[in-house]
């Protein structure tokens, strides 16, 4: 087992393709696919499972490549060490729902932390796929949140995938409106205060189950009702359509600017915002700074 056979999983899981991976390394596809196979002989071990749609870390993968990052970061550190050697590329992806916070932490990591070469992925996605996304390891880190309503379906898929869920706060449920709407003055608004306004929600794709939505209350009919991909569109309609949506409150002036504005839910319902990762695997260093940066941010907001 080599040093270079560790970096070459690594890749591979980063890209979710040995043929990505090969390019990025400059190695043939054959080539690549030979040395990882050398690589589970010797251990006697699955470490990608592959199907005519791609390939999947295998659960000895998932273990495997916990360790594996870490041989490659403490070689990597010996190396600056003692041989003078520049800094290596940081690898770091993070899968997470359309939340402000988490891009302005995704900011604030790089500032302070970006080395000379990074190469970092923000996927702001779909409930569904950051689960996937966190359990074949393109992601180490998923973002999203559970409420009394989907606990028991997510907190039983998460443990069917191997995933687990670490809680980052709590919150009330708020809106959030553009600052010209009528309600945005308003100290707080109730379910029946929005009924004649649109509702815009963020949808989900093939795995459109209430359980999988972002916003509370997925499962209240309404007779005006409109569902985006990304969270610029969502905020441009609130804008224009005089629309809402339901989120945690925590909004970035910085990335936002000041034209929406959180106006407190009043409901019977928490909703708490949380991180996943593998339970076979390790975080890297740059996962514990992202989270720590997220954890910065979320204090600041709360705090009185």
């Amino acid at each position: 087992m080599t040093l270079q056979q560790l970096k070459y999983v690594i890749e591979i899981v980063h890209c979710g393709s040995i043929n990505e991976a090969a390019r990025r390394l400059f190695l043939s596809q054959p080539s690549l696919s030979k040395a990882v196979k050398e690589l589970e002989a010797e251990l006697g071990i699955t470490i990608f499972i592959r199907t005519p749609k791609g390939i999947t870390l295998s659960t000895d993968g998932a273990e495997f490549l916990g360790y594996a990052r870490q041989v490659v970061e403490q070689a990597e550190l010996l190396e600056r060490r003692y041989l003078g050697s520049p800094s290596a590329r940081q690898l770091f992806s993070v899968s997470t729902q359309h939340y402000a916070f988490a891009v302005n932490a995704f900011v604030d990591m790089i500032k302070k932390h970006g080395a000379d070469e990074y190469q970092f992925t923000l996927r702001e996605t779909r409930t569904y796929e950051i689960i996937e996304d966190v359990k074949n390891l393109r992601s180490e880190i998923g973002i999203l949140y559970i409420s009394s309503f989907n606990e028991k379906v997510m907190g039983q898929l998460l443990k069917e995938e191997g995933l687990l869920f670490h809680p980052l706060f709590q919150a009330k449920p708020h809106i959030f409106v553009s600052a010209q709407n009528p309600l945005a003055g308003q100290a707080s608004v109730t379910l029946e205060d929005l009924e004649e306004y649109p509702r815009l929600s963020f949808e989900q794709g093939e795995f459109n189950s209430f359980y999988y939505a972002e916003e509370l209350f997925s499962t209240l009919p309404r007779s005006k009702s409109i569902q985006v991909s990304d969270r610029a569109t969502l905020f441009n309609l609130l804008i224009g359509l005089n629309g809402y949506t339901i989120s945690t409150g925590i909004l970035s002036e910085d990335l936002n600017g000041s034209n929406i504005v959180p106006v407190p839910l009043e409901a019977d319902e928490t909703i708490t915002v949380g991180w996943v990762a593998h339970e076979k695997t390790r975080l890297g260093r740059m996962a514990h700074v992202y989270l720590q940066e997220l954890q910065n941010i979320i204090e600041a907001h709360l705090a009185p």
